[in-house]
């Protein structure tokens, strides 16, 4: 999952970012409402975790800009206050979930995974492919129930393929998800192209078909 956690408590922030980037995924962060509304009109995520109680303004007023551009993308408000009227404005603002501070980091996650399932995944866990199957838990791929080898990045890769099928995905779109925003300024995508490339020929090893189109001067395409 790549993530975006809004939150202006330093310590909150930081044990949330170190727990969920631990658990595999790629954590951003914004510490004001500034911030978020930069991150969040540049970027697409799988999951928000937001605080309305910012500095500098109500994350409430952040909820129907996610909406605007991220319609599938889970959101969680984590807040001190627990008054039920924030919970249902919250929720009829577009809001997926709703955390009262202090909470468990592992109750977090769990409702995070929840979110990004139904979601995102569309509520599977395993996903289907001519004689594939991807165990999205597990994270592991299956070729005729022989299992398929895959590094962290190709693994990463070949989910965010399979979520985008027959949809044609930039470099940038791809390092963005993979490896988060700060890549998109990078002067060149060679990482890209040695996991994709890695990928591309696992797949086709196990299954005799090339799945991952190039899409010349657009990015790729995985047809399944």
């Amino acid at each position: 999952m790549k993530l975006l956690f809004v939150e202006d408590e330093p310590i909150l922030l930081e044990k949330m970012i170190r727990y969920f980037a631990e658990a595999g995924c790629i954590c951003e962060r914004a510490e004001n409402f500034d911030q978020a509304m930069v991150k969040i009109n540049s970027h697409k995520y799988d999951g928000i975790v937001l605080d309305i109680g910012l500095p500098d303004g109500s994350g409430m007023d952040l909820i129907p800009e996610i909406r605007l551009s991220q319609c599938d993308t889970g959101i969680v408000i984590v807040s001190a206050n627990n008054s039920l009227a924030d919970k249902v404005d919250g929720l009829n603002l577009g809001a997926d979930d709703y955390l009262t501070k202090p909470f468990y980091l592992e109750e977090l996650n769990a409702r995070m995974n929840a979110l990004y399932r139904r979601k995102i995944l569309k509520g599977d866990d395993l996903i289907t492919f001519d004689d594939f199957a991807v165990n999205v838990d597990a994270r592991e791929l299956f070729y005729q129930n022989k299992l398929v080898k895959l590094t962290k990045k190709e693994f990463q890769l070949l989910i965010y393929f399979v979520i985008n099928k027959n949809r044609v995905v930039g470099k940038i779109s791809i390092a963005e998800h993979i490896w988060g925003d700060s890549y998109s300024n990078a002067d060149n995508f060679d990482a890209i192209y040695v996991h994709l490339v890695n990928l591309r020929k696992k797949l086709a090893q196990a299954g005799g078909k090339d799945y991952i189109k190039t899409i010349w001067g657009m990015g790729y395409k995985f047809i399944g």
